[in-house]
């Protein structure tokens, strides 16, 4: 099914149209990205509405809607016109991706009434399709391979920053369209810090180094983690290592379309709380992704609903101990009927350089 014909489904009398303001629910519905634009979905038509900087691509790329220029007209009568139409009188809208400021405007001049709607809008991207899980391993290919490239060039003395630096240009030389993110490299005592960043600590030798990182391909995301070694590991931080590995294990072995959220997560935390290092992993085990790098449904603590077929989730459990060191390991993989494809094929086993 067409992404558009999911859209569509939704207008069932409740709303009449859609109104798409985001970056993700327009390229989810046209199939194609453009940075700029607004979109409204109804029964009777669908019209994409950008300016004179992404028109030529817009019209050449999306199909399924009529492209027009806002040039000397602006959004809102371009929406005006769409609305009088197709006879639109209530649009729902993307309520958590609007401002208050935003959605003021509109309310203020458009000519229909505006329902909150995200969820539903949001809700078919929970689910991928075969052509989206295409894009989601691409973009999972490019970033094992910078990983297996950026290894060789990590050196005692140079800083996180120009390890983060290598590990960028590896991912766009082996054909990311972007990053999912910023990446994070940390090394040393700030491989504690979970989301640390990057900086001008000099890699030592006896360190662990965690690098988080993901690319774009046609606008889907890859997310991983790898923690390696510099030189040599104490006999605490090879424990540390391995029990996380271990409860990545447990977590996968759990994982399964159907299996709730909350259920996955308890089989990983189980491993890290029995080496007496629960109070040391405070974030959830995983979370969904694919145009947004954080995405719905997750496997934590917090969903004990059953997460559904050909969601592609991470797996992420981590121990961090404060000021010494952490250990995160991630991959991400596609929930199927018998269990899970891993997207990642880059090692795990403890990694010394």
């Amino acid at each position: 099914m067409k992404n558009i014909e999911k859209y569509l489904s939704l207008l069932d009398g409740e709303v009449d149209g859609l109104l798409l303001t985001s970056r993700y629910s327009r390229h989810y519905g046209a199939e194609f990205d453009i940075a700029e634009g607004v979109a409204i979905v109804t029964k009777n038509g669908c019209r994409y509405f950008t300016d004179s900087r992404y028109i030529e691509s817009a019209q050449n790329g999306i199909k399924g809607f009529e492209v027009l220029d806002i040039a000397g007209v602006g959004y809102p009568k371009r929406l005006n016109d769409a609305i009088a139409d197709f006879g639109v009188t209530t649009l729902g809208y993307e309520e958590i991706y609007l401002t208050v400021a935003e959605l003021q405007r509109y309310e203020k001049a458009l000519n229909a009434k505006l329902v909150p709607f995200n969820a539903k809008i949001y809700g078919f991207r929970a689910v991928k399709e075969d052509w989206e899980l295409d894009n989601m391993r691409r973009a999972q290919q490019i970033a094992d391979k910078a990983f297996e490239q950026v290894l060789p060039r990590v050196k005692v003395g140079m800083s996180e920053l120009e390890l983060q630096a290598e590990l960028i240009y590896c991912m766009y030389k082996n054909g990311a369209h972007g990053l999912s993110f910023d990446p994070i490299v940390v090394s040393g005592p700030n491989t504690s810090l979970p989301h640390g960043v990057a900086g001008e600590r000099k890699i030592q030798a006896g360190d662990f180094i965690t690098m988080d990182f993901g690319v774009l391909y046609n606008g889907y995301c890859s997310d991983m983690t790898r923690t390696v070694a510099v030189g040599h590991v104490t006999e605490e931080m090879e424990k540390v290592y391995y029990t996380v590995l271990e409860a990545q294990k447990a977590g996968l072995a759990a994982t399964r379309a159907g299996v709730p959220g909350q259920d996955i997560d308890a089989a990983a935390r189980k491993v890290i709380e029995d080496a007496g290092y629960g109070p040391y992993f405070g974030h959830g085990y995983g979370h969904s992704l694919g145009l947004e790098i954080h995405e719905s449904p997750n496997p934590n603590a917090f969903n004990p609903n059953p997460i559904p077929l050909h969601a592609v989730c991470s797996a992420e459990p981590g121990i961090y101990l404060p000021g010494r060191f952490g250990v995160r390991i991630e991959d991400c993989v596609i929930y199927t009927a018998e269990g899970y494809e891993n997207l990642a094929t880059s090692p795990k086993n403890l990694i010394i350089l």
